[in-house]
């Protein structure tokens, strides 16, 4: 019983993450009473409004308060700009929705970037502080709240993306709002998706929110599988070879041999995977079990053959989220706009002070000038420019959106440097309209290798440590130790070896181990489910493993 309590009872030591035994627990209990109130549309969104209430506020505490007010603030404005045939009026209004929602964003991820970069520019010293904990102290005399630091809400970036999504919907006349703010704050918080995604679109989810319960037993199967794979990806995949290999590596990459670094990075892109598609996978699996689906997040992405297919395969519901919301209202592939050469500009400049360093500050700039004068004289060049200034521009804040550090810009701007350079070289390509087997794992293979190595600038704790990174990579790869390497960390490159092959396996033969299971008896589902549970707590280390992406 006193677990119990615990579990129920705001606690730090006893968190609701999905590798937990908590966690379990809480949904068993939760998926007890949502059996009696699924039959009924009304009673189980409320319930489940709650029950997502109450598990966040399990994993954010008092920043509950900032995901109501999100729900409260955009439920009205959506039903005000869906009442409203004042063009302007309805403008305005979904203006204010966007504003608010990224001020709160901002506010919470952004101060420190922008302080700080604020700082670096102007030589200043002005430092952050938490203007809402100083309100809240106000109100007592024990000063609860911490004023000079501010703590990132867990969630906050998707939750934030998903509300914005709702009411600029609703502005495009593509939703009809929701009667009820209990059925909204049921679509912004529901659990099993909340805190890392996949970014729910209102235009997908709404009409399940209408919609009555039907658990079959596809879906049954279906989501217990998916539950099962994503303990695999997360506790196996990531977590093992993180805590086993990674963490030792890039706490002190100057400690270690260039070809350990290198290695490295390669298992951080499993870990990265197995880790974020190993949360999706439960999530969606916790979802379906609920009669509800969310949107697939991924698809294979080291199976990409360029930058390109990569991010169609890679954070599905982020990367169409941008095109939507952000790429195509900037002019998309069809024009650039002065807004984009601005924003452009203070993200190239800002970059570049980042690095702090004349090589690169020079040869970007000589670029950008002989791109300039080019396009004077050149009209191919100009609508080249045109077309692609949108695409990094995206890139460049998709970037941002992953961390407030401009070694996030710098990653996301190599990443829209591979898609541009890939459209270019596409069409010289002797290759390109190749079919054979190894043509397509040559294209597979460098992708792979180009999206590992832009990583380290997402991995890496500070530009001092990338540094040293790069330093152990050009200068001291000591081939002569890469056999010790292999040797010492035997049992992590056997897991990253056996993660990389099953993600490569072909989807029929996927499809296949996916229907096995369904096909099963009870009784075999059992088994297999507690074989899972033992390999995965097997592997487990008493020390907590948060998930990757609830830092953003």
């Amino acid at each position: 019983m006193n677990r119990l309590y615990d579990i129920f009872t705001f606690s730090e030591e006893f968190p609701l993450i999905f590798t937990q035994v908590n966690f379990w627990i809480f949904f068993a209990v939760a998926y007890t009473l949502f059996a009696v109130f699924y039959k009924k549309i009304k009673q189980r969104n409320a319930y489940l409004f709650l029950i997502s209430l109450f598990f966040y506020y399990k994993t954010s505490g008092l920043f509950i308060g900032i995901l109501i007010f999100s729900t409260i603030v955009d439920f009205f404005i959506g039903r005000s700009i869906y009442n409203s045939e004042n063009s302007k009026k309805r403008y305005a209004l979904v203006t204010i929705s966007v504003i608010t929602n990224l001020s709160v964003l901002c506010y919470f991820k952004y101060a420190y970037f922008f302080t700080d970069s604020f700082n670096m520019l102007f030589h200043t010293d002005y430092q952050v502080v938490n203007w809402l904990a100083q309100f809240g102290n106000s109100f007592n005399d024990q000063n609860y709240f911490t004023v000079d630091k501010i703590i990132l809400p867990v969630g906050i970036s998707f939750y934030t993306f998903q509300t914005i999504s709702y009411s600029v919907d609703i502005f495009r006349r593509k939703l009809v709002p929701l009667k009820s703010i209990l059925d909204f704050g049921f679509y912004v918080s529901f659990f099993p998706q909340l805190v890392a995604g996949p970014i729910v679109r209102a235009e997908n989810f709404v009409p399940q929110i209408s919609a009555p319960t039907i658990l079959t037993k596809s879906d049954f199967d279906k989501g217990t599988f998916m539950i099962l794979k994503g303990l695999i990806k997360k506790m196996i995949f990531a977590d093992f070879i993180a805590m086993q290999f990674l963490d030792r590596v890039f706490d002190t990459p100057d400690m270690f041999s260039g070809f350990a670094n290198v290695m490295a990075m390669f298992g951080y892109s499993l870990q990265i995977y197995g880790d974020f598609s190993g949360y999706t996978d439960i999530a969606f699996g916790l979802a379906l079990l609920m009669g509800f689906k969310l949107p697939v997040n991924f698809n294979s992405p080291y199976k990409a053959i360029n930058t390109g297919d990569f991010w169609r395969r890679w954070h599905i519901s982020l990367s169409t989220w941008l095109r939507d919301y952000l790429y195509i209202p900037l002019g998309g592939n069809r024009k650039g706009s002065v807004g984009s050469y601005i924003i452009l500009s203070i993200i190239i400049l800002g970059t570049l002070y980042a690095y702090q360093n004349l090589l690169v500050v020079f040869i970007t700039l000589g670029i950008c000038l002989t791109i300039f004068i080019l396009a004077q004289y050149n009209k191919t060049v100009e609508n080249n420019i045109n077309t692609n200034i949108n695409l990094m521009l995206t890139m460049l804040i998709g970037g941002l959106w992953h961390g407030a550090s401009w070694k996030f810009v710098i990653w996301g701007g190599l990443n829209g440097l591979g898609i541009v350079v890939y459209k270019y070289w596409r069409k010289i390509s002797p290759y390109e309209n190749y079919n054979q087997w190894y043509v397509r794992w040559w294209k597979i293979s460098i992708t792979l290798i180009f999206i590992t190595f832009t990583r380290i600038y997402f991995r890496g704790e500070s530009m001092d440590h990338i540094g040293k990174w790069y330093n152990q990579v050009a200068y001291h790869m000591d081939w002569h130790y890469a056999w010790d390497v292999l040797v010492s960390y035997k049992s992590v490159f056997i897991v990253m070896l056996i993660g990389y092959i099953t993600h490569w396996l072909p989807s029929s033969t996927k499809n296949h181990i996916e229907n096995l299971y369904a096909n099963s008896p009870i009784y075999v589902k059992a088994v297999a489910s507690v074989i899972v549970g033992v390999i995965c707590y097997q592997a487990f280390s008493t020390d907590f493993q948060p998930f990757i992406y609830f830092q953003f």
